[in-house]
């Protein structure tokens, strides 16, 4: 009985990674004013590789530094001395995927969609920018008010700011 219980969660959980087997920018939550590190997920879902992915980053958002790594290389875009764009270079073979990974000043509360484009060794492109629920959505983080992020810790009432 335990072992069909443990197969029938371990489908579950399965089912969910394919169903969510697109380009996703965690946490899906964090606090308005954090410097946070943000990681991309980016798997390959078709039958060639991946080659590249550009992820815009939405307006309000400051990166403020993007990792570097053995395997790949990146690409910033810039508007003025904003970075609005971020591209990774590494070929990612069907089936498999890559995390990346940069840090960035967040802005005030609110939805931000991270539009994502993947391209492969053949040309073809997926563009992730819809809205969720659509066959390529576009990850959302939520920007709540500072203290709201889940795991973010309560304001101590004994210490006083200046």
């Amino acid at each position: 009985m335990k072992k069909r219980i443990a197969a029938t969660v371990a489908c579950v959980a399965l089912s969910l990674i394919v169903l969510d087997a697109h380009v996703v920018v965690t946490p899906r939550e964090s606090a308005a004013g954090a410097e946070q590190v943000y990681t991309v997920r980016v798997p390959n879902e078709v039958t060639v590789p991946s080659t590249s992915v550009e992820l815009e980053i939405p307006a309000g958002m400051h990166v403020m530094q993007v990792a570097t790594g053995d395997g790949f290389t990146f690409d910033v875009k810039k508007d003025g001395n904003r970075i609005v764009a971020i591209t990774w270079k590494k070929e990612i073979k069907p089936k498999e995927f890559s995390l990346f990974t940069f840090t960035a000043h967040n802005p005030q509360p609110g939805a931000m969609q991270w539009k994502a484009h993947q391209t492969f060794a053949d040309g073809s492109m997926i563009h992730w920018i819809g809205e969720r629920g659509t066959k390529q959505p576009a990850s959302v983080t939520t920007i709540v008010p500072k203290g709201g992020a889940a795991g973010a810790k309560p304001a101590d009432p004994e210490h006083k700011h200046p």
